[in-house]
């Protein structure tokens, strides 16, 4: 949904799109870190990390970073790997907390939930788990307690403001009935209710559906599968849309209930190899969620590069990523539509030496002119040169505030905004660069008075036009590249 921009807005629209922001006296807010990109106003799709119980937590972290995902429930028993090989989740020490939220924090991954945990304990072990969850950050704790610890869950879900959902796994587990669960809820605070967990009730004999029908109000949380069977307990999951589940409708219920909450991915087949398929998940959810009360965001290409112009033999789409091909006079891939105000995110990964750009407000695209009617954001290995070179510079006008690139062959965070004459740029979770352009009045020549390629005076060029990414004869790869259109 468009938005306009005014300078209360602008505010209001840095917080709402999951940017920090810092307001300077005089001048509209500075973003100050990567948005959020969920495409449906009260939905995030995050992971269970369980999905990748076969890696390492710190692992898996990449793997839901791949998929461009801002979210994520953790399984406690979830060894982390690096430093810490044997070390559950749960019972990490202060140092590998630390290590822990520093990794979330470059990827731009937010964790909410944890489970299922174990709240079958006394209360002084319960009361552990929920400091642990407390100052982690977790909002919601996923549990199957038994009936008579009921009282002890009310009174620390009290406390500590922290969310219990009751999870079901498959019959003859206690909470495979949504009747059971809603008898153990009924009357309790409204921070307890249910983690609905969409295959197990398919293995139960439980139309999915009908479950969350009788759940509405009480959902917290999911863990959304499809299954290749329903009513069968081995059953196992397939890429959403292609099962049993009706994902489509499974989605549209929870959208006329007016769920606000989290969709936990959990992918409990292909274990070595579930990103692929996993990634057709995301892209099926998030099609039919835009379609119900959409954010705004969308992808800059679809799948099949049907809205893009380019050198079909210079440019593949394959497994999320968009690469050149190592092919003379590739060209470069431009968009069909015309942007104006946007925000774009997009990650990508250079080889030694390698070079590239992000075009926006590309005008005369195939004339020799339209090098001059449009602005770019340099893609490079390294920083060569303060206008030219440097990975974050505004090319050959503004150079970035500081190099924030990651070693050769790693994955680097862009973000680019475009709102009416301000450009900010920020790279690997920093602000590197802004540029106000109603600055630049002189043909040749920056506003610190250094010299310029361009023929006319950037301030008076065109603020809209295609989206481009050079191909600049070696190898390039993008992904996760989204758009959001603002007014």
């Amino acid at each position: 949904m468009k938005q306009k921009i005014t300078l209360i807005a602008t505010l209001l629209f840095f917080m709402v799109a999951g940017f920090g922001y810092a307001a300077e006296k005089g001048v509209l807010p500075i973003p100050t870190s990567h948005p959020v990109t969920d495409p449906h106003q009260d939905w995030r799709l995050g992971v269970q990390t369980y999905t990748f119980k076969e890696f390492t937590f710190f692992e898996a972290i990449e793997k839901v970073h791949s998929l461009g995902l801002n979210w994520l429930e953790v399984w406690p028993g979830h060894k982390l790997g690096g430093p810490w090989p044997d070390t559950p989740f749960i019972a990490m020490d202060d140092i590998a907390k630390a290590a822990v939220k520093a990794k979330l924090k470059e990827a731009n991954i937010t964790l909410v939930n944890m489970g299922v945990c174990n709240l079958n304990t006394s209360e002084a072990e319960a009361r552990k788990l929920f400091d642990f969850a407390k100052e982690m950050g977790i909002e919601t704790i996923l549990a199957e307690p038994r009936a008579e610890k009921m009282d002890m869950v009310e009174s620390l879900v009290q406390e500590y403001l922290i969310n219990v959902a009751i999870h079901n796994h498959p019959q003859p587990s206690t909470y495979w009935n949504p009747d059971t669960t809603l008898e153990a809820i009924e009357g309790r605070d409204p921070r307890i209710g249910a983690c609905a967990d969409i295959g197990h009730f398919m293995r139960s004999g439980v139309n999915p559906i009908e479950a969350l029908q009788k759940l509405e109000g009480r959902i917290i949380s999911l863990h959304f599968k499809d299954l290749n069977e329903f009513g069968v307990k081995e059953a196992h999951d397939v890429i959403w849309g292609t099962g049993k589940a009706d994902v489509e409708a499974v989605l549209k219920e929870l959208d006329r209930q007016n769920f606000h909450g989290v969709f936990s991915f959990e992918y409990e087949h292909n274990w070595l190899n579930s990103v692929p398929e996993m990634r057709q998940c995301v892209t099926y959810f998030n099609k039919v969620a835009s379609s119900l009360k959409p954010t705004g965001w969308k992808p800059l290409f679809d799948t099949s590069l049907s809205n893009a112009q380019y050198n079909q033999a210079a440019w593949t789409y394959e497994e999320g990523v968009l690469q050149s091909n190592d092919v003379d006079h590739g060209g470069d891939i431009w968009t069909k539509d015309v942007y104006g105000n946007f925000i774009l995110d997009l990650e990508f990964k250079v080889p030694e030496n390698g070079n590239s750009g992000v075009f926006i407000w590309a005008n005369e695209v195939g004339t020799p002119e339209w090098l001059h009617n449009c602005i770019e954001i340099q893609v490079h290995d390294f920083a060569d040169g303060a206008y030219a070179g440097s990975v974050g510079s505004i090319y050959n006008m503004r150079p970035p505030r500081t190099i924030n690139v990651k070693p050769t062959g790693q994955w680097n965070h862009y973000t680019i905004i475009c709102d009416h004459n301000k450009i900010y740029v920020l790279l690997n979770g920093k602000l590197v660069n802004d540029a106000d352009i109603n600055q630049w009045t002189e043909a040749g020549l920056n506003p610190n008075g250094t010299k310029n390629k361009f023929k006319h005076p950037l301030g008076s060029i065109k603020r809209e036009g295609q989206i481009g990414l050079q191909y600049h004869g070696n190898p390039i790869w993008y992904r996760n590249l989204k758009i959001k259109e603002l007014d």
